[in-house]
């Protein structure tokens, strides 16, 4: 009843194919030997040392990410280097690390989109920008909501999902705008902003939205934005791609998610007269 990391690789492989990512991505085993065993697979958002300190501390055989460790060419990883550091403790520690970036955006159904639009109660979600080859593979969701709300109202749904994170929550529009279509990228989705807008959605859920491109769109008809961090856009398919790999192996591995919050942002300093998320919503 032994699985093997090649057979964990392939399950996941399964579910987001490579063939799925970008051409800039770097996804796939990139530590770990086909042929050991896998006992624990944890998922995590980000291949950072307080993750990989967990999959010390817990005995994980796998580590399975969203973010690659090494996205950029690299000719060497000396212990002596920061990400070089983390693949040496790795191998020491008898653990692999497996990469599902784009691929995992992208994929139908168990993706990185559907999880997000998933917690956010979306009904019948659909590709926001589909490939040409396969309308249910694409880049972002759209979806609607089983009852139109305002924007207030939408954005302090979000906040009540998703990790809680230093950054919060922030909406850019109508606070009293109504909402009933939802378009939503995890990670940084604002170049997706003008299919949002051919999509009809009402607002556009992203994250790592800048100042001039949210001035910019709110001078002409088109979606509200909500712009979350980029952790906890993609937290949410973690629980969903964990429970996915252990039923595809027959439960013959133990999976978990890391309970390391891996958002950059550590504190955030509330200014006199913001008040509360409605506060913040006011116009």
């Amino acid at each position: 009843m032994t699985v093997t990391l090649g057979e964990v690789v392939a399950a996941l492989e399964g579910r987001y194919a490579p063939a799925l990512a970008e051409d800039w991505d770097a996804v796939g085993l990139v530590c770990g030997d086909p042929d050991e065993p896998v006992r624990r697979v944890l998922f995590a958002v980000d291949p950072v040392g307080a993750v990989v300190d967990e999959v010390v501390e817990t005995g994980a055989d796998l580590l399975v990410t969203h973010h690659p460790l090494l996205l950029t060419p690299v000719h060497g990883v000396p212990a002596d280097d920061p990400k070089g550091r983390l693949v040496h403790r790795l191998i020491r520690a008898g653990a692999g690390l497996f990469v599902a970036h784009t691929n995992a955006d992208r994929a139908p159904a168990t993706g990185v989109n559907d999880a997000l639009a998933g917690v956010l109660g979306l009904i019948d979600p659909r590709p926001v920008l589909p490939a040409a080859s396969d309308p249910r593979v694409g880049l972002g969701r759209v979806g609607r909501l089983a009852e139109p709300m305002s924007l207030r109202g939408f954005a302090e749904r979000v906040a009540a999902a998703l990790p809680v994170t230093a950054g919060g929550v922030r909406a850019a529009g109508d606070p009293d705008r109504r909402v009933a279509t939802v378009a939503v990228c995890g990670g940084s989705g604002g170049s997706l902003l003008p299919a949002a807008a051919a999509a009809g959605a009402d607002v556009l859920l992203t994250s790592d939205l800048k100042h001039h491109p949210v001035s910019e769109a709110l001078e002409v008809p088109g979606p509200a934005l909500v712009d979350v961090a980029h952790f906890a856009s993609e937290w949410p398919w973690l629980p969903v791609a964990a429970d996915l790999l252990a039923r595809d192996l027959g439960n013959r591995v133990e999976v978990a998610v890391s309970t390391r919050r891996t958002d950059p942002w550590t504190a955030h300093v509330a200014q006199p007269g913001t008040g509360g998320s409605a506060g913040r919503l006011s116009g």
